[in-house]
């Protein structure tokens, strides 16, 4: 536990990020940093080399590793192992098929059991007296290929959230190799898998990696299932989803705690973290970044706008501090 007379280092790297204005007035200011990958050089606002929790802005990381691992996965699958997926009808049966494909089923699963993130389909389920299963939470499509992982690799299934088992050590290996970063720590995500620590500029840069690796490559199968299948990654009207819908080529992210990472085909990339976990900002600050390189579709300023409302109707925006 930190003394109350040293500030975190997260804290002392952070910067306005975004403001948001109320009728002209602003009413609150998200701190955080940002870090800018643009033909090599590193850029942003902040501390780039913070030390921070990614979150699950990770999961394309992790997902690279399983494809090493001897994963078969390919297309919408695969990009719902990088996911985390509303809980709609087609990401349930997706993740029953990814199970099903290794001879596995629900009661395999060892995520934290939940109700679907989509508001209709969460309702739905409410409505039939569902109760909370591993099957339904939003990371259930990484958890059900890391079984499959397994199951490729010869490795026990029993204890495969450990961090000891040996897809946790070849995914822990992994994100030291495509960030440049060993993970810090090892700490417990939401989903009960293991929370490997980088930094700002270690997400930017394993994201690039992916971005422009080969076809085959697993980095590049990878990158392809979720540009091709941005739906997957997340659901119906998800910030993440639309950014990559508008703007095409895109690999794009988003973790708890307001975490962003995304990467153009050509390997310009940036990670974003903000300092109170609000994914309030992120779209402006994604729109920001990509106006910045040039970047501008005609879809994007209608797919990232965060409006400020009064009594329903917007009275003002949130905008980006750069």
């Amino acid at each position: 536990m930190h003394s109350p007379d040293v500030v975190p280092p997260v804290l002392a790297g952070a910067v306005p990020l975004a403001y948001v204005e109320r009728e002209g007035i602003v009413e609150s200011v998200h701190l955080g940093t940002l870090a800018v990958l643009d033909g090599g050089r590193l850029t942003g606002r902040g501390d780039p080399d913070v030390p921070f929790l990614p979150r699950s802005a990770l999961k394309p990381v992790q997902a690279v590793a399983l494809l090493r691992s001897g994963l078969d996965l390919d297309g919408e699958l695969l990009a719902l192992a990088c996911a985390s997926h509303s809980g709609e009808p087609g990401h349930i049966d997706g993740v029953r098929r990814i199970l099903d494909g290794a001879g596995l089923t629900e009661d395999d699963l060892d995520n934290t059991p939940d109700l679907p993130l989509d508001v209709q389909a969460g309702a739905a389920a409410r409505a039939i007296g569902t109760t909370p299963a591993p099957v339904l939470q939003n990371c259930s499509g990484k958890h059900a290929a890391m079984l499959a992982t397994c199951v490729a690799a010869g490795w026990p299934t029993t204890g495969y959230r450990e961090p000891d088992h040996p897809l946790q050590r070849l995914i822990h290996d992994t994100i030291a190799d495509l960030t440049g970063v060993t993970p810090f720590t090892t700490t417990v995500d939401g989903c009960g898998a293991p929370l490997f620590g980088s930094t700002p500029a270690g997400l930017a840069r394993a994201f690039a990696r992916i971005a422009v690796a080969a076809p085959a490559a697993p980095e590049g199968r990878v990158a392809a299932a979720m540009r091709t299948h941005p739906w997957w990654v997340g659901g119906t009207g998800r910030p993440v989803t639309r950014l990559a819908q508008a703007v095409p080529g895109l690999i794009a992210k988003d973790g708890a705690e307001g975490v962003l990472a995304a990467a153009l085909p050509d390997g310009r990339a940036f990670a974003v973290t903000v300092l109170d976990g609000s994914p309030r900002p992120l779209p402006v600050l994604a729109a920001a970044v990509l106006e910045g390189w040039g970047a501008v579709t005609e879809a994007l300023p209608a797919a990232t706008r965060v409006d400020v409302l009064g009594h329903g109707r917007p009275v003002g925006v949130v905008r980006p501090a750069f």
